[in-house]
């Protein structure tokens, strides 16, 4: 069976209710979830034990809220120290060529926020870039993301529904007819693009 890594990045996991229900769904199910705040709480990052759990995942899952329209802080260390030249990507870094990304993430805002006549002034989408193209220049797969919109108002049906999509999804994943036609897109980083050390 193919391995699926999950990594929960909420500074105030407590305080959560949907990736708190997500997360629970996921581990009653037999599925291990990497807490990343509670793992590095002092943000001292175990670099080699990440990357080696990397290496045996198939499908990585990032799932948190969004926080400024990007990743939680923890997350973002955790992707820049990771995610290292010539190992993920660049010369030689081909440690995750192959592999499915997903993002699984929930907004404060409501679904009506994001948009040209929202106080986000963007559709959601606009916001997923920076995520596209780290699976691009990592040779992953950018799957089609998971989000719960309104999450601090959503009624416990909503969460309850949400949970159990999700759960559906990890448990047919690579299965999902959506994704049959993608494929992950490549950016070749050249050997010249850092200063030797």
């Amino acid at each position: 069976m193919p391995r699926v890594l999950i990594l929960l990045a909420h500074p105030q996991r407590a305080h959560s209710r949907v990736n708190e229900a997500l997360a629970g769904a996921a581990q009653a199910a037999g599925f291990s979830v990497r807490d990343l705040y509670a793992l590095y709480p002092d943000y001292l990052i175990d670099v080699r034990t990440e990357q080696a759990a990397l290496a045996e995942a198939s499908l990585v899952v990032w799932l948190h809220p969004v926080h400024w329209y990007g990743m939680p802080p923890l997350m973002k260390l955790w992707l820049d120290e990771v995610f290292s030249f010539g190992w993920a990507y660049g010369p030689g870094g081909r440690a995750l060529h192959g592999k499915d990304l997903w993002l699984v993430t929930s907004t404060g805002g409501p679904e009506s926020s994001y948009g040209p006549g929202g106080y986000n002034r963007h559709f959601f989408d606009a916001f997923l870039p920076p995520y596209e193209q780290t699976a691009a220049l990592t040779g992953m797969r950018f799957l089609p993301p998971l989000v719960l919109h309104g999450a601090h108002r959503a009624p416990a049906a909503e969460l309850q529904a949400h949970a159990a999509l999700w759960l559906q999804r990890l448990q047919t994943w690579p299965d999902w007819p959506e994704i049959d036609a993608m494929q992950a897109l490549v950016c070749e980083v050249p050997a010249d693009a850092r200063p030797a050390d």
